[in-house]
C-alpha cells in the first residue's frame, strides 16, 4: 500500500487530511473524536483576544441544495471562537499531549498591532502545538473590525504580520488567504516574502446565498435581520482549485508549500488539490455534512488511487497537474474534436438537440424518418461538448480527436498557427523566432 504519511512544512501527521479551523475544531470534545475517526490532523477554530467575540445565539448558516437535498454551498455567519481564551489554551495543550503522533495547528486573529500578535503566539507556544494559522480570510464580523479578510485584502498587511509573526515564534507559520481579491498571487506573493511558511486556501467566499421572500431578509435571519457570510462547500471548489494552481505555477511563490482548501469531500477531490500543487488538504463542510467517519473513505481510496498509479506516497502526486496548467493564448488551435453519440446507450430524452440548436451551433438532428434519431453534424459541430455535460447517461455522448490541421470554425485547412500568440489576427502577436 502507498505511504499516506504526511510531512507539511515539518509538521507531521498520518494522513494528509486535516480538519480545517471551523465548527468541528472548536473545543477538545470534537477533536479527539475526529483524532479517534482517522483524521491526520486539525487547524483548531480561530482564536482571538478574549472577550472580544460574541456569537449571534439564532441561525447561523445558510445553504445552497441541489434537488435531491445534497449540500452543494453553506454559508455562515459564525464568528471566530466565542469560548475563553485560557479554556481554549488547556484545551489544546491537552489534546496535543494525549494525541502526539496528530498535527495540531492553531489558528489566530488579532487586531493588526505586533504587540497583539506576539502576545497570542506566546501563549500558544506554551501548549505545545506544531504551529499556527494566520486567519486573513474571513469575510464577514471580523472583516468589519478590521481584521480578517480586511488584512487579507491588503499585501503589504500580509507581509507585516507574517514578518512580526516568524520574528516572535518557533513555530511554523502558515497564512490562510481571502478569496475575496482579485488576483490571488498577490496576497501569496507577500506572504511569501513576509518569510511565512506556507499558504493554505481557499476561506470562505462573501456571500448571501437566500432571501426570505415572505420577511425579505437574508438566510439566517435573526429577528428579521440578515448579514453576508462566509461561503464554502462543493460549490466553491473550482474557485479554488484555480486559485491553488494560480499560487502553484506563479514563478515568485513556486515552491511556497500550499494547504488546499475549498468543498473537498471525497479522496477524488483532494487528488485534486494534491496534483495541482497542494501538500496536504483542509476539510470542513464535508464533515459538517457527514460526520467524521467520511474520512475513513478518504484514506482508503486515496492509498487505491496511489496504488493504481504506481506512486509510493502522497509527495509522488503534489504538483503532478501543475505543468499542463497554461494561459489559454497558449492553447492548440490545431486540436479538433468532434461530438459521437452512441446509439446504444441514447434515450432519446432529446437534451443535446435542443440546447445544441437552442444556444449553440445547431450541429445535432432532431428527427430520422419520422422518430427521434440525435446525430451530430459534423460540418457545424465546433467540439464546445456542451452536449457532454447536458446528457444524462453517462459516457453517451463522447469527444473524439479528428485529424489536426482542419480549422475547427470552417473546417478548411487550418492556419498551421500552433496558438493564439503567433496567429495572424493576434493585434499582440508574438512572432515565431527566426529558425
Amino acid at each position: 500500500m502507498a505511504d499516506l504519511r504526511s510531512e507539511f512544512i515539518g509538521i507531521k501527521s498520518p494522513n494528509p487530511f486535516w480538519l480545517a479551523s471551523a465548527p468541528p475544531t472548536d473545543k477538545a470534545y470534537n477533536v479527539e473524536r475526529a483524532f479517534r475517526a482517522g483524521w491526520g490532523g486539525v487547524v483548531w477554530k480561530t482564536l482571538g483576544e478574549d472577550p472580544a467575540v460574541v456569537n449571534v445565539a439564532g441561525p447561523r448558516y445558510g445553504a445552497i441544495h441541489a434537488g435531491d437535498r445534497r449540500l452543494y454551498g453553506l454559508n455562515n455567519i459564525e464568528l471566530i471562537t466565542d469560548r475563553p481564551l485560557d479554556v481554549n489554551l488547556r484545551e489544546i495543550k491537552q489534546v496535543k499531549r494525549d494525541w502526539p503522533d496528530r498535527a495540531l495547528v492553531v489558528s489566530l486573529m488579532v487586531p493588526c498591532e505586533e504587540a497583539n500578535w506576539t502576545a497570542i503566539l506566546k501563549a500558544v507556544e506554551e501548549t505545545g502545538a506544531d504551529g499556527v494559522e494566520l486567519n486573513f480570510g474571513c469575510p464577514h464580523g471580523m472583516s468589519e473590525r478590521g481584521m480578517g479578510s480586511a488584512v487579507g485584502q491588503v499585501p503589504e498587511y500580509i507581509e507585516m504580520v507574517a514578518r512580526w509573526c516568524k520574528a516572535a515564534t518557533r513555530m511554523p507559520v502558515i497564512v490562510k488567504l481571502t478569496p475575496n481579491i482579485t488576483d490571488i498571487r498577490y496576497p501569496a506573493r507577500a506572504a511569501h516574502k513576509g518569510g511565512a511558511d506556507a499558504v493554505s486556501l481557499i476561506n470562505t467566499i462573501n456571500s448571501i446565498t437566500n432571501v426570505d421572500l415572505e420577511s425579505f431578509a437574508p438566510v439566517p435571519t435573526i429577528d428579521g435581520k440578515g448579514s453576508h457570510g462566509g461561503y464554502c462547500g462543493p460549490a466553491v471548489k473550482p474557485i479554488a482549485l484555480s486559485m491553488v494552481s494560480e499560487i502553484a505555477r506563479d514563478p515568485e511563490t513556486a515552491g511556497i508549500p500550499i494547504s488546499g482548501i475549498g468543498g473537498i469531500t471525497t479522496w477524488r477531490d483532494a487528488a485534486e488539490f494534491i496534483a495541482l500543487g497542494a501538500g496536504n488538504v483542509q476539510v470542513c463542510t464535508a464533515a459538517m455534512t457527514y460526520g467524521f467517519r467520511i474520512v475513513e473513505e478518504m484514506v482508503t481510496g486515496l492509498e487505491a488511487y496511489l496504488d493504481e498509479q504506481g506512486m509510493d506516497s502522497v509527495d509522488d502526486l503534489v504538483g503532478r497537474a501543475v505543468p499542463n496548467v497554461t494561459d489559454w493564448a497558449e492553447l492548440n488551435l490545431n486540436y479538433v474534436t468532434k461530438a459521437r453519440i452512441d446509439q446504444d446507450l441514447c434515450i432519446k430524452c432529446g437534451r443535446c438537440h435542443i440546447v445544441c440548436e437552442d444556444t449553440s451551433h445547431q450541429a445535432i438532428t432532431a428527427m430520422k424518418d419520422g422518430q427521434r434519431y440525435y446525430e451530430v453534424i459534423d460540418a457545424e459541430c465546433v467540439g464546445c461538448n456542451l452536449c457532454v455535460n447536458v446528457c444524462p447517461v453517462e459516457d453517451c455522448i463522447t469527444m473524439e480527436r479528428i485529424t489536426e490541421g482542419v480549422d475547427p470554425h470552417t473546417g478548411a485547412p487550418a492556419t498551421g498557427y500552433r496558438n493564439w500568440k503567433q496567429h495572424p489576427n493576434n493585434p499582440m502577436r508574438v512572432p515565431e523566432p527566426a529558425e
